[in-house]
Order: C-alpha cells, then sequence, then structure tokens
C-alpha cells in the first residue's frame, strides 16, 4: 500500500514537471549570452576576413590575408608567447605568496576574522588604474625604494626598475594576489577539521598533517585560482600599458594598437580571435587534466 502511494506521488510529480517551464526559466540567461557574447564573437570572428584597404577603412571582400599574416609573421608569435610566458609567471607567483596569508585567515582563532577579510577586499575599493599608478611613484627614479637606497648610501645611481617586464609582472601580482587568496581560502573553509584532528590522533605532526590532509584537499582552490589569474594576466591590457615599455607590451596592448593606432580593424580582430582561442584552449586543456568539478568545488567551497 505504501509503496503504491509513493508510486502515485512520484507519477504526480512528473506529470508536474513541463519542459516548457524549464525552458522559460532559461530563456533569460540564454539571450543575454547570445546578445552579450556568442554574436559579438560571431561577428568578430566574420570580421577577420574582410580587406584591409587604409587606415580606417575596410573592403567586405573576403580573404585569408589577415591569417596568413598572423601564421607566418614572427613578430606576432613573439607578443604571444611572451603573454603566455608573463601569465604564468604571475599566476605561480600568486600561488606560492598567496597561500600563506589564506592558510593564515583560515587556520587563525581570531574571533572577528571577517575584519581580516575585509582587508582583504578593501584594494577593490580603490580603482584598478589608480592602484597601477602607484607603482610608478614606488619603481621609479624618484620613487620611494630608490630613494630610500640613496639616502641609505647603497647605491649611487637610481637603480632601473620601472618600465621593465618584471615591473609589469609586480604590477599584476598586486591586482591578482586577491583572486588567488579569496580562492584558496574558500577551498580551505571547506575542509572538515576533524580530518586534521584524526590525522594528528593518529601521531601526524603539524606539518604532516599539513602535507597529508589540508594541502592536498585545498589544491581545487589553488587550481581556480592559478586558472584565474594566468587568464586574467595574460590577457591583461593597463599594467603593461602603465608599467612597461614597448618591449614588454603583451598581446592585449598589440590587439590595441592594431585597432587604436594603425585603425587596422579586421587584423584587430583577427588578433582577439586568437587570444580568445589560445586562452580558452588553454583554461580548455587545464580543467580537462585538473578536473572541472574540482575547480567548480574550489570555487564553491
Amino acid at each position: 500500500m505504501a509503496a503504491r502511494t509513493y508510486e502515485a506521488r512520484v507519477t504526480r510529480g512528473w506529470k508536474l514537471y513541463d519542459p516548457r517551464l524549464a525552458w522559460l526559466l532559461v530563456a533569460p540567461a540564454a539571450l543575454l549570452l547570445l546578445c552579450f557574447l556568442i554574436l559579438p564573437i560571431l561577428v568578430m570572428g566574420i570580421y577577420t576576413f574582410f580587406t584591409f584597404v587604409t587606415a580606417g577603412v575596410e573592403d567586405a571582400t573576403l580573404t585569408w590575408a589577415n591569417w596568413h599574416e598572423f601564421l607566418t609573421d614572427s613578430y606576432y608569435h613573439g607578443f604571444l608567447l611572451k603573454t603566455l610566458r608573463v601569465g604564468m609567471v604571475t599566476a605561480a607567483i600568486c600561488g606560492v605568496i598567496g597561500y600563506f596569508p589564506a592558510y593564515f585567515i583560515w587556520a587563525t582563532g581570531f574571533r572577528h576574522k571577517w575584519l581580516l577579510l575585509l582587508l582583504l577586499i578593501v584594494p577593490f575599493w580603490i580603482s584598478f588604474t589608480i592602484r597601477t599608478f602607484s607603482w610608478i611613484h614606488i619603481l621609479g627614479e624618484q620613487g620611494l625604494i630608490n630613494v630610500w637606497l640613496m639616502n641609505l648610501g647603497l647605491i649611487d645611481a637610481p637603480l632601473r626598475m620601472l618600465y621593465t617586464e618584471g615591473a609589469v609582472i609586480m604590477g599584476l601580482i598586486h591586482f591578482l594576489l586577491p583572486y588567488m587568496i579569496l580562492n584558496i581560502y574558500v577551498s580551505l573553509e571547506g575542509i572538515d577539521r576533524t580530518l586534521i584532528s584524526a590525522a594528528r590522533s593518529m601521531g601526524c605532526t603539524n606539518a604532516q598533517a599539513f602535507r597529508e590532509v589540508t594541502l592536498p584537499l585545498s589544491l581545487p582552490g589553488l587550481a581556480a585560482g592559478l586558472m584565474l589569474c594566468f587568464v586574467l594576466a595574460a590577457g591583461s591590457y593597463v599594467t603593461p600599458q602603465l608599467l612597461g615599455s614597448g618591449r614588454d607590451a603583451l598581446f592585449g596592448n598589440l590587439i590595441y594598437d592594431t585597432i587604436m593606432g594603425q585603425l587596422n580593424w579586421p587584423m584587430g580582430a583577427t588578433l582577439s580571435i586568437v587570444l580568445f582561442v589560445v586562452l580558452g584552449s588553454v583554461a580548455a586543456i587545464y580543467t580537462r587534466y585538473m578536473g572541472m568539478s574540482q575547480i567548480v568545488k574550489g570555487l564553491s567551497g
């Protein structure tokens, strides 16, 4: 009798399910994605086949010339490889530096832990451009570091720290480090602390418990942070523009110069699609081997 009652309830539940309602609920988000993500990418993809005539003028005659230029010119390849290298270096440094404050915030016994998290997100309240400009007053020839070293008599002439690749990476780390810390912290918060207590009760030292329990369980957050920092660093434009020289420009700066400087929209669209495909491929390969479910778990805690 109970089984028949349960079966009847389940049957009524299935009858109440309406696929049209599901599509109706999904429709607003799908429409936004279509209008503001998919269609612009498709339009840009079509634009890559337009013929460049002169500055600001292009012809609708379809051609492979833009793609041929990118594939055969090592000038573009050098910018792309440097962009990937800077992105990987920035993400790796953020991962190494960011784990320690994330672990401290998670492990501290401070009652008002929310204050530490508030201090972590305070930089987001200040304009990213202003934060980047601040490095000019720190790394410049008359900046804080050079003035301090010269007053101490450690150097006779200012060191060249600004407008270098190191300055660009420093600025990117300053921008991306909070993202890394938050990702790792959320992953650490999802760890059942009784597992650590159990490891200690079985004879593990604090270092062994960290190595065998805490670190492996926090890897999803670290993986998500690495991917996020890499993508944001590789697609950055403002930081290399302000803190780097022409030799330190990244692929985003090359796209900007092609579109706004040369007014070559077809080639600029080609370079944009290249960066989109490369970063998308890296993300796909990364999540394929790291496991998308694990990265999502790290983000959600």
